[in-house]
């Protein structure tokens, strides 16, 4: 029989109506220091809570059974408020509650994608909740409440009080708003919303309200004293392209989650990629460490495939603006590097392996390999290769882990992933002015150096460190667990 989907995750919280203008701004009015804009386009997409709630309806993974995505909001009679249903259809469930007035709409002028003006306007008043926003509470597996501020969070204030109690709740808090409610799983607010919404801390006089600098330890204690204060199990501080800082009531030594990635990008949603993102993990049962961590990594891949100008994000399928990178990634920015080293003139060396479990031996072929040239590429035999080449049991670290911890080399600067046997292909399509093996390979028994001749390249040898192997740690890993007296793994 086929699983019932799982009970929904209600969004509460007010929207509003985004809209971009874009175009180029080249010259100024004859009539006043002001630049021109020469309109090329116009974008229109729901912001504050309805952006939360499309983010964690897009989010779903493929092929999994789809969470029910509810936003609980509320919505006057105007176009604008027209718009906002037209746009939010497609993605989720809207159960309205009545506005006496209109969405709040906020309009950015944009020249060739950097913000020159916003313009808001519109607003009401928020009225009372109807039936079927009962309804859609009280069946509710998790609540994100995205908070702007403007009445939805404050009018429901006594049904989410309720729902604390026994239901995963997250939210999102602004300076306008009231505090969250007691009992509050995580509570996410940014480190300016921190600071606007918590005493100065004297300890921490360097902090700032942008959000990008300040201490670690001051977000934390600023985050541990708002959970105090807010009775919420935990207070996760966004810092923007640093990560989030974690702590509970009376923490001490607040969790420190980094961004996984660097990302350059327009983070306006991000935010709230970040609070829905944390509620999904919650709604799954992760605790909130988990759900954290789950959130940084979501919104650091949100800004860096384009945010909410993503078009994937509201037309491609769901879970496409959530996923990492594919994996071909790698190959691009591989050949990007060298093609960009021999523009400059510059020597492209590449070197090839499994590297399944890296040790001192690989460390340092890799640092001699990078010293013959201008950049190191490393060509790294994808899991499926490995099988095939080593048997079952084999990859011991899986692509992915193996493709981040070369990446963290400082003398790797490209990794590209290849399914074959030998890199031929891959190196046909990098061309690198030298191939580096390590190991007591002899030129004569590498299929690859045909290859390289080709186009005029050379294969260069360099040893591993005597008694340094793969083979050799899963052997001794082995060894030592066979004489473990009590049979189990040990903790490092």
């Amino acid at each position: 029989m086929p699983r019932s989907a799982p009970a929904p995750l209600v969004v509460v919280g007010d929207t509003l109506l985004d809209t971009d203008v874009e175009g180029r701004a080249s010259r100024l009015a004859p009539d006043a220091p002001a630049p021109v804009l020469d309109v090329t386009d116009e974008h229109h997409r729901p912001g504050g809570a309805g952006l939360a709630a499309v983010l964690a309806a897009r989010a779903r993974p493929d092929g999994a059974t789809q969470r029910e995505i509810v936003l609980v909001t509320a919505l006057g009679e105007d176009p604008a408020d027209a718009r906002v249903r037209e746009l939010l259809a497609p993605h989720l469930t809207l159960v309205e509650l009545p506005l006496h007035g209109t969405v709040p709409v906020k309009t950015r002028m944009c020249a060739e994608g950097r913000p020159l003006l916003r313009v808001d306007r519109g607003g009401g008043v928020v009225g009372e909740p109807t039936e079927a926003v009962h309804e859609a509470l009280a069946g509710a597996h998790a609540v994100l409440v995205a908070d702007y501020g403007r009445g939805v969070a404050e009018r429901l204030r006594g049904h989410l009080a309720d729902l604390a109690g026994h239901t995963p709740l997250v939210w999102d808090p602004h300076p306008h708003g009231a505090p969250p409610v007691p009992g509050a799983r995580l509570v996410t607010p940014s480190a300016a919303e921190a600071a606007a919404l918590s005493p100065p801390d004297p300890a921490d006089p360097s902090a700032h309200r942008d959000g990008e600098t300040g201490s670690l330890h001051g977000h934390g204690r600023r985050g541990a004293a708002l959970a105090t204060a807010w009775r919420s199990a935990a207070v996760a501080v966004t810092l923007g392209r640093r990560g989030a800082v974690l702590a509970r009531p009376g923490d001490a030594a607040p969790l420190y989650f980094p961004a996984e990635q660097e990302a350059e990008g327009d983070p306006c949603g991000a935010g709230d990629c970040f609070a829905s993102a944390a509620a999904l993990a919650l709604a799954d049962g992760a605790l909130p460490e988990e759900a954290t961590h789950e959130a940084v990594r979501r919104a650091g891949v949100f800004v860096a495939t384009g945010g909410v100008r993503n078009p994937d994000l509201w037309q491609g399928t769901p879970g496409t603006p959530g996923r990492p990178p594919q994996p071909d990634r790698g190959l691009r920015d591989a050949r990007a590097l060298a093609a960009a080293v021999r523009g400059r003139g510059g020597t492209v060396v590449a070197t090839g392996g499994c590297f399944d479990l890296l040790h001192a031996g690989h460390v340092g072929m890799l640092q001699n390999a990078r010293r013959t040239g201008d950049c190191l590429i490393v060509c790294l035999n994808s899991d499926v290769s490995v099988r095939r080449l080593k048997g079952d049991g084999r990859p011991i670290t899986p692509q992915a882990d193996r493709i981040s911890v070369l990446a963290g080399l400082d003398c790797v600067d490209a990794v590209a992933v290849f399914d074959e046997n030998t890199p031929e292909r891959l190196l046909r399509e990098l061309r690198p002015d030298v191939w580096v093996k390590g190991g007591d390979y002899g030129t004569s028994r590498l299929p690859e150096a045909a290859a390289l001749e080709e186009w005029g390249g050379r294969t260069l040898l360099l040893p591993y460190l005597d008694g340094r192997s793969t083979t050799a740690l899963a052997r001794r890993a082995a060894v030592t667990r066979r004489s473990d007296p009590h049979g189990a793994e040990q903790s490092p």
